[in-house]
């Protein structure tokens, strides 16, 4: 029976995310798992939902500033079709996952109308898509 869970390997070339990058996105959900629980415990008072999220925003910036850094470096090492591709790739992700957690944070902390949570989870099920069909050009 095989195992259910991806290898770091897959993950590395299904998401077109470095090693670095999966690690500051898998400590960022640890560290936002317990910001959590403290909120929702009420154990820090005067904490907001903002503050619970900067881990994510944190870990959003750090890749998008390491991705930054591979293209340049790939670019100047006369891969420019790789790093062109790399670059839009890995911010079109962060970016939908970015919007994802601003509008889900936004709904949390000030409660709107006008946010219902189709709209929230809308940037979730297009990168849904956009993952499959890149899984589907990468085998």
């Amino acid at each position: 029976m095989g195992a259910l869970l991806f290898s770091l390997r897959e993950m590395v070339q299904w998401l077109s995310f470095a090693t670095f990058q999966i690690f500051v996105h898998l400590l960022a959900l640890l560290v936002f798992s317990v910001l959590l629980a403290l909120r929702v415990d009420g154990l820090v008072p005067g904490f907001s939902w903002w503050n619970v999220f900067v881990p994510f925003f944190a870990a959003d910036g750090l890749s998008t500033y390491f991705t930054t850094t591979v293209s340049v470096h790939l670019f100047q090492d006369r891969e420019k079709r790789l790093a062109v591709l790399r670059l839009f790739w890995v911010l079109k992700v962060l970016s939908l996952k970015f919007v994802f957690e601003m509008l889900l944070c936004q709904k949390l902390a000030e409660k709107p109308r006008e946010l219902w949570f189709g709209l929230i989870t809308s940037p979730v099920f297009i990168l849904l898509q956009l993952l499959t069909i890149h899984a589907c050009q990468v085998n």
